[in-house]
This record gives C-alpha cells, sequence and structure tokens, in this order.
C-alpha cells in the first residue's frame, strides 16, 4: 500500500515538473536543445519536455525527434528538480553566450517613435518604384501633380533612397535577429519574433531601443519576484 502511495505522489510531482516547464519555461527547453543536444534555434524552436526522470530529461525538438538530455549528477528526490534545473538553464546560458531575460512580448512604437514608423512605411511605399512620381499613379494624381519639380526630384533619388533603405534596416534587422532575439531566447518565427523583425525593417532604430526597453522591464519583474 505504501509502495502504491508512493508511486503515485512520484507520478504526480513528476507531471507536475513537466506541466510547468512546458507552459512557463518553454525558453530553458529550447536552450537545453541547444546547448546540450547541439541544435539550431529553428530545431528547437518549439521545444516540448515529454518525460523525466532522476537522470534524463526527454525533450522534443521541432521535428518531434526525441533527445535525451542527461542531467548531472543524477537526483535523489524530486526536491531537488527546481535547483537542477535552474542550475543546468544557467549552464547553458553561458555556453550559449545568452541571457537569462526571456523577452515573450513585442512593444509596438508610441508618441514620437509612433510618427518615425508611420514616415518610414509610407516612405516605402512611395519609394518602392520610380512609376509612383510619374503621372498615371495615385500619388502622382492626387499629390504632386501641382508640384512637378518635386516629383520629379522624388523619381531622380527613388532607386538611391529606397536602396539605402532596404540596405541599412535590412543590416538594423539582422543586427536585431543576432544580437537581441536569439539572445534573449525569442522563438525563432514566433509571432512575436516576426512582429519584431518586421517592425525593425520598417522603422530601423527605434525597434532596438524598445526592445531594450522590454528586456529592462523584464529584468526588473524578475528581481522584484525574488524580493
Amino acid at each position: 500500500m505504501a509502495d502504491k502511495t508512493s508511486k503515485t505522489t512520484d507520478a504526480a510531482a513528476k507531471q507536475r515538473i513537466i506541466t510547468h516547464m512546458n507552459n512557463d519555461h518553454q525558453d530553458s527547453l529550447i536552450r537545453y536543445l541547444q546547448y546540450y543536444a547541439q541544435l539550431s534555434s529553428f530545431s528547437a524552436r518549439n521545444a516540448h519536455l515529454t518525460d523525466i526522470s532522476f537522470n534524463n530529461l526527454t525533450i522534443l525538438s521541432s521535428n518531434g525527434t526525441p533527445h535525451t538530455i542527461p542531467i548531472k549528477p543524477a537526483m535523489t528526490s524530486w526536491s531537488e528538480a527546481r535547483p537542477r534545473v535552474v542550475a543546468m538553464d544557467g549552464e547553458a546560458v553561458a555556453g550559449l553566450e545568452a541571457s537569462n531575460i526571456t523577452v515573450k512580448r513585442y512593444k509596438p512604437p508610441r508618441g514620437f517613435m509612433t510618427v518615425v514608423f508611420v514616415a518610414c512605411a509610407l516612405t516605402y511605399m512611395a519609394f518602392c518604384r520610380r512609376a509612383n512620381f510619374e503621372q498615371g499613379s495615385i500619388l502622382y494624381d492626387t499629390l504632386l501633380k501641382n508640384v512637378p519639380s518635386f516629383a520629379n526630384f522624388c523619381r531622380t533619388i527613388q532607386p538611391l533612397l529606397f536602396g539605402f533603405m532596404v540596405v541599412f534596416h535590412g543590416g538594423e534587422t539582422m543586427w536585431m535577429v543576432k544580437g537581441r532575439l536569439k539572445k534573449h531566447t525569442v522563438r525563432i518565427f514566433s509571432r512575436v519574433w516576426w512582429m519584431w523583425v518586421l517592425s525593425c525593417y520598417v522603422e530601423g532604430l527605434g525597434a532596438h531601443v524598445r526592445f531594450d526597453e522590454c528586456v529592462r522591464e523584464e529584468k526588473a519583474r524578475n528581481e522584484g519576484l525574488k524580493h
């Protein structure tokens, strides 16, 4: 009877750990696969814990392949699970040169940043092709027909300006992906990942500023939970 009760308690403890890790700490599971199983961020993006024992974690990668991650040293009771997985995550963070601050949300532009975002978006739309500054286009016929010299100027600089924006903002977007999204375990190709990427491609530096604000806010929140 005692053995049966013990097994039931162990099963319940195991299931609580699995549910908690999948619901609240998928970022750690992603880092486990990246560091201990040497998977790419793409392959690890949908990490899902399926089993845990005193010796191992079994985590599914994005294509459904199970990966066994050893727990060293092995646990002797379920009460050791929390400090052990936290320590493993700390090792993974250090090994990946990542951050233990995970950004799980997108912060939209506000105030002046909204003006900049809209201005950049409209510039992309207007300067995406030269024909927009020629007679017969909606832009020319509605806004520029009374200022033909300005329309001609815009037509002249269109390839240079559009090319500059694509290259410059493209570089800033790569910087965002490599230097911020990856570092802070923003799940690649997730909704939040795409919102930061597209926002950065449109507006550039403003997205970096807001992302750093999210990091500071999340860090302050985590420190507050410790007290």
